[in-house]
């Protein structure tokens, strides 16, 4: 099982196994790890899942789409580079993900 890390604003960590094909949004909400709103249910449509994916495990994540690429600049902490909605990244591997100070 791919396991997802969750990194909080003040580098605490939680690893949690996931299964393969699950979003990172429905593992936190599952498992209810703190800064993951997930207002919407997963449906690319409030932002309030955005994740700052950690450099080496950019690679190979599937291009951002329109649909996120306009949410992603309703975020309320900053865009950077890394982000994304964490609703729209299926988990296919090992991933670690640092959660934003801000969600709404």
């Amino acid at each position: 099982m791919p396991k997802v890390t969750f990194i909080q604003p003040d580098g605490m960590q939680t690893v949690l196994e996931a299964d393969t094909g699950t979003s990172v949004m429905r593992t936190a909400a599952a498992n209810g790890v703190p800064g993951i709103v997930a207002e919407c249910g997963g449906s690319a449509m409030c932002a309030t899942c955005h994740v700052y994916v950690e450099d080496a495990y950019l690679d190979g994540l599937p291009e951002v789409s329109e649909v996120e690429d306009e949410m992603l600049d309703c975020t309320a902490s900053a865009r950077c580079a890394n982000s994304r909605l964490s609703c729209q990244l299926n988990i296919e591997s090992d991933i670690a993900v640092r959660i934003p100070e801000a969600q709404v």
